[in-house]
C-alpha cells in the first residue's frame, strides 16, 4: 500500500484544495500518514500571502532533502499559491522536488504524479485556465462525519489591491452556479453538517460579474431556507463591496450567525487609497454602524497591516483611532511584507524595521485590551453554542461555537455532538472560554 503526507498552510480555499487534492492520490491507490519519514508521497498545500509563510514552504522543503536522499523514489509535491508564484523556477532552487502544481491545475495533481512513478520525470503545471474551465472544476467537499464545513462559492479577485498577491496567483473572479452551490448545501446538511461557511476570495462580489446569477445576499436568503442546516457563515468580505442587501442579511436571516469579517487594512486615507482599498475610513466605519443598526449584538473582527510604504506616524495614529471607534472583536494583524507582482513592491520604504515593529506592539497591546473586555463580558452569559466534537483541552470535555466564532469548552457527553445546547460562560481565556451546560 503507498502511502501520501499532507501539509496544508494558509487559508480557508486551501483547507478545501486539499481535501480534493486527499481524493485525488486516493484514487491513486495511496492513505495517508501522520509523518512524512512513512510515506511516498509528501504534498505541501502553500500559502504566499506574507513572505514569512513563502520562506516556510522552503524551509519545509529543505527538512525533506535527507528522506529523499535515503529514499530516491519518494516524491516530493508542491502546490497553491507558493506554487503558482514560482513555477518552474522552483524545480531549479529545489533539486530534489519533482512536482509543482498551480493553483489553476489541482485537477491534474493524478496525472502529475502518475508521470514521475512511470517515468521519473518533474514536471510543471501553472497555466491559468479560463473562466468556463473553472467554473467546471469547482471543488465539491466529499462525504465527512463534520459538523462544519466550508463551501467555495467564488475563487479569485479582481480588485489588486497594491500589497496582494492574490490575483496575480489565483486569479480572476469566477462565481460558482448557484444551483450547485444550493446542492452542496443540501447534500453536506443530509450528512449531518449543521453549519456552512461559505468562502471565497471576496465573497460580496459573489454573482456580479456572470449573467444572471442572483447576489451573494439573494445566495444567502436561499441557503437559510434549506432545512436541518442551523447556522450559516461566510468569509472573507471586502467592504467597499458590502452592499445594503448584504447589511440587512444580519437582521433578517435566523441562521446567519451574528459574526463578519471585514479587513479594514488601515485607519488613515492617505495610506488606504495608496492601497487601493477603494474606501474611505469614513465609508468603513459607516458599513460597521449600519451593521450594528440592523443586528446590535453582532461582533465584527478584521485584518490590519502595520509599515504599509508611506505609512507615518500620523497615519498609524489613525489607525489606532479607527481600532479603538470600530470596536473589533479580534483583529489579525501583520507587518508590511512586499510581495512579487504587486505594486506596493515597487514604493520606497523607509521606515525603519524598529518602527514598525513599536508601532504594531502599540496596536496588538490597544487590540488585547478590546478583546479582554469582550471576553470578560460575555462571562455569565447563557448562549447557544454548536457542538462540534472532542475538545483539545482532553478531560472528556467537548468544544462548540458561539454565534460569535468564539471556542467553548465543556463537560458533557458525545451524543450532543452536531447540536446547539445553551452553554454558560464560566471563565475566559485568550482562545476559548470555559463554560458549562445549563
Amino acid at each position: 500500500m503507498k502511502s501520501f503526507y499532507l501539509e496544508t498552510f494558509g487559508c480557508q480555499m486551501n483547507v478545501v484544495d486539499s481535501e480534493q487534492i486527499v481524493g485525488l492520490v486516493g484514487q491513486l491507490g495511496y492513505s495517508p500518514v501522520d509523518s512524512p519519514d512513512l510515506a511516498d508521497l509528501i504534498i505541501i498545500n502553500t500559502c504566499s500571502i506574507r513572505a514569512k509563510a513563502e520562506r516556510k514552504v522552503y524551509g519545509h522543503l529543505g527538512r525533506f532533502k535527507p528522506l529523499k536522499q535515503q529514499r530516491p523514489e519518494l516524491i516530493i509535491a508542491v502546490c497553491g499559491c507558493v506554487a503558482q508564484q514560482e513555477g518552474k523556477r522552483m524545480l531549479e532552487k529545489v533539486p530534489h522536488l519533482d512536482i509543482v502544481c498551480g493553483t489553476h491545475n489541482v485537477h491534474r495533481l493524478a496525472d502529475m504524479v502518475r508521470q514521475v512513478e512511470e517515468q521519473r520525470a518533474r514536471c510543471a503545471e501553472v497555466e491559468f485556465l479560463e473562466a468556463d474551465a473553472r467554473r467546471r472544476l469547482f471543488p465539491e467537499r466529499q462525504p465527512s462525519s463534520e459538523v462544519t464545513r466550508f463551501v467555495t462559492v467564488i475563487q479569485g479577485c479582481d480588485n489588486f489591491c497594491a500589497y496582494c498577491i492574490v490575483p496575480h496567483v489565483r486569479g480572476r473572479e469566477v462565481s460558482r452556479a448557484s444551483a450547485e452551490v444550493l446542492e452542496e448545501v443540501r447534500s453536506l446538511v443530509s450528512q449531518g453538517v449543521r453549519e456552512v461557511t461559505l468562502i471565497g476570495q471576496n465573497v460580496n462580489s459573489y454573482g456580479c460579474k456572470e449573467d444572471g446569477e442572483i447576489s451573494f445576499a439573494a445566495l444567502l436568503r436561499q441557503i437559510n431556507a434549506v432545512e436541518g442546516l442551523e447556522r450559516i457563515r461566510f468569509m472573507t468580505s471586502h467592504p467597499k463591496d458590502l452592499s445594503d442587501e448584504l447589511i440587512a442579511c444580519f437582521g433578517d436571516l435566523d441562521k446567519l450567525c451574528k459574526h463578519i469579517h471585514l479587513p479594514v487594512q488601515a485607519g488613515g486615507d492617505g495610506v488606504l487609497k495608496a492601497m487601493r482599498r477603494g474606501y474611505t475610513r469614513d465609508q468603513y466605519l459607516d458599513r460597521v454602524a449600519r451593521l450594528r443598526q440592523v443586528c446590535p449584538d453582532i461582533r465584527v473582527t478584521s485584518d490590519v497591516i502595520v509599515g504599509f510604504p508611506g505609512e507615518t506616524e500620523e497615519d498609524f495614529e489613525q489607525t489606532m483611532d479607527l481600532l479603538a471607534r470600530a470596536r473589533f472583536a479580534e483583529i489579525y494583524s501583520f507587518i508590511y511584507s512586499p510581495r512579487p507582482e504587486t505594486s506596493a513592491a515597487t514604493l520606497p520604504d523607509d521606515t525603519p524595521k524598529a518602527v514598525k515593529q513599536e508601532r504594531f506592539d502599540r496596536m496588538l497591546a490597544l487590540q488585547e485590551e478590546i478583546t479582554k473586555e469582550y471576553n470578560r463580558g460575555d462571562v455569565g452569559q447563557v448562549l447557544p453554542v454548536l457542538v462540534e466534537g472532542s475538545s483539545r483541552q482532553g478531560n472528556g470535555q467537548l468544544f462548540g461555537r458561539t454565534t460569535w466564532n468564539r471556542i467553548v469548552n465543556f463537560d458533557g457527553d458525545a451524543s450532543l455532538v452536531g447540536r446547539v445546547v445553551q452553554v454558560r460562560l464560566k471563565r475566559a481565556y485568550r482562545n476559548s472560554h470555559l463554560g458549562e451546560l445549563v
